[in-house]
């Protein structure tokens, strides 16, 4: 719990702190946003905001987190060392990261909206998955344990959907490819929901706090840790990752200070790749990656509207079924003010939070009274 507490404080003083500075450094650079003409027009005043913001927020967020465990080996005396499972959610968020950041600095040495071409971005953010896939199947742990198995998992991992089919070979494959298809889900969501002045940072926040509750839960219930009688859960280093979603969450609350309307610095792909990345992240390695469709149910619902809105596009021969997509700037033109759209949409988010929440503690209640069967 202290590391917890270490984490969440340090991201939040290093983000309050270190925004405005990096800001500073990215307007003497004259690094500003573009704004896409065709956009709602109460947008065009944003054009020159100060962008790649989730450089902070990364940073903050790897600082918070190592030293959070150094702080905590000194204070208790028992020594912490960084776990295999919060490595490589680190990995998977600052690779994402890292292509983010090279798409941001090519629109602004471009002076464009374009950044890395479709097929550019989709081949790095396929090597860092990839590379994540791999090594969260295949590194034990000194236990044996590995950081994901190749089941597909619910609120846990699902005995009878096993993507290893008895094979171990083809379990590696299909979980690449699975773990792949959940990470570039969740990073084009949260890059898709980053249009508006805080929204993606609000959103992130409600939905990394449901994963530090999910977390800290599953400490308290591990496998072989006095977890006779109902169910319990196989995760690596529980209690570490509970760190990481603390100091994420530290981190953009800090953030969200600058970044809320007016916003003085946007997060860019910088910063909503990483984040979609750390939420991949998240639900495989804490084995809740069905879920993840529920507590991250904003991100799936702006993502949907951007599928529906090209699909019936294309099949209509020109109609829409929003005044633009993604969702949040249909009700932009609509008329709602922009704080508006952005209050809202947190509400929306934090009762997806609270419903997968729920979902997950009723699937633990109904299990213990029944022996553990998965049902």
């Amino acid at each position: 719990m202290i590391s917890i507490l270490l984490a969440a404080a340090f991201g939040l003083v290093l983000t309050i702190a270190g925004t405005p500075l990096f800001t500073k450094f990215l307007v003497r650079q004259q690094y500003g946003q573009f704004i896409r003409e065709d956009g709602p027009t109460s947008h065009l005043t944003k054009r020159g905001t100060p962008t790649m913001g989730g450089v902070v927020i990364m940073g903050a967020t790897l600082v918070a987190f190592f030293l959070s465990l150094l702080v905590t080996t000194l204070l208790t005396g028992r020594f912490q060392t960084p776990g295999l499972s919060p490595l490589l959610l680190l990995f998977l968020m600052v690779g994402m990261a890292a292509v983010g950041f090279i798409d941001d600095f090519k629109k602004i040495a471009r002076k464009q909206s374009l950044g890395l071409t479709a097929r550019g971005k989709i081949v790095l953010q396929g090597a860092v998955g990839v590379a994540f896939g791999v090594l969260a199947l295949v590194l034990p742990d000194s236990a044996g344990w590995t950081p994901a198995t190749p089941q597909i998992s619910f609120t846990r991992d699902i005995p009878w959907l096993d993507l290893s089919f008895g094979i171990p070979v083809l379990g590696v494959i299909l979980f690449v490819v699975w773990s792949n298809l959940i990470a570039t889900a969740t990073t084009n969501a949260v890059n898709l929901t980053d249009g508006l002045d805080g929204l993606a940072t609000g959103a992130s926040i409600l939905v990394f706090s449901g994963y530090l509750m999910i977390t800290m839960w599953q400490v308290n219930h591990l496998c072989g840790a006095g977890s006779a009688g109902g169910i319990c859960y196989d995760v690596q280093e529980a209690g570490q990752l509970a760190v990481v979603a603390a100091a994420l969450i530290g981190s953009l609350i800090g953030f969200l200070w600058w970044n809320t309307s007016p916003a003085t610095i946007f997060m860019g792909d910088t910063g909503s790749l990483g984040l979609g990345g750390a939420l991949a992240g998240f639900a495989i390695l804490s084995r809740t990656e069905l879920l993840l469709v529920i507590l991250a149910g904003l991100f799936v619902i702006i993502s949907a509207s951007v599928i529906l809105q090209v699909g019936y596009f294309k099949l209509s021969g020109g109609k829409r079924i929003f005044k633009m997509a993604p969702l949040q700037h249909h009700f932009e033109l609509k008329g709602w003010k922009e704080v508006t759209v952005v209050v809202r949409f947190w509400i929306v988010a934090g009762l997806f939070v609270a419903v997968a929440l729920g979902i997950f503690y009723g699937d633990w209640l109904l299990n213990n009274g029944n022996g553990g069967v998965l049902n």
